[in-house]
């Protein structure tokens, strides 16, 4: 079943989701935003401001995710202007960020990440994996820029909504199983076998 509005307030006043926004927020310091916070049957993450890399081209390179090397990454500029702080996405590049809100998944629970239609419309695609029972810390999150046109990614602003699927307890969770992604920090966190 997927977990409501009321659901997330409660999970979240115990440790859910650290800062957490109990509705829709759509300006920031009476600047538009990307919208984040609570909706009806999710809640939208915001992007951190604290890092972004881009795949570059390194010719002769193949990025291995068994032996993935970081030099693959490049870091973003963080860019301000009246319209908030953001990150450029060149076209048809990827890039990884990292949520700025921390997550503690309770163990009945798995939270599927969707891209936000604002940023569809404008050719990103969010390709997030899913967050397992009992995971916790800040979700790295995949970008890619499908467009032939360079998109703003806003820092501190909504940039892919959370839904939390209900299940029956797991034999083993993610932290049971001492998964390799937990724990994750307010930093990139590439590939790792």
């Amino acid at each position: 079943m997927i977990k409501n509005d009321i659901w997330i307030t409660e999970m979240a006043q115990k440790g859910m989701i650290s800062p957490f926004e109990s509705k829709q927020i759509r300006n920031i310091e009476g600047l538009p935003a990307i919208s984040y916070g609570l909706s009806s049957f999710g809640y939208d993450i915001r992007l951190s401001p604290v890092e972004f890399l881009i795949f570059k081209h390194i010719p002769g390179t193949v990025v291995d995710p068994k032996h993935f090397n970081p030099e693959n990454l490049e870091p973003t500029k963080l860019h301000r202007d009246n319209n908030g702080t953001y990150f450029i996405l060149p076209a048809h590049s990827y890039g990884l960020g990292v949520a700025l809100e921390k997550l503690e998944i309770p163990d009945n629970i798995t939270v599927i990440c969707i891209g936000k239609s604002t940023y569809a419309r404008c050719g990103i695609i969010a390709n997030i994996t899913p967050a397992e029972a009992a995971w916790r810390g800040y979700l790295t999150l995949e970008l890619s820029n499908a467009s032939s046109a360079d998109c703003r990614i806003y820092a501190s602003e909504g940039i892919v909504q959370l839904m939390f699927l209900e299940g029956e307890p797991c034999d083993i969770s993610y932290e049971t199983r001492r998964g390799k992604y937990q724990d994750q920090l307010e930093k990139v966190t590439p590939a790792r076998i």
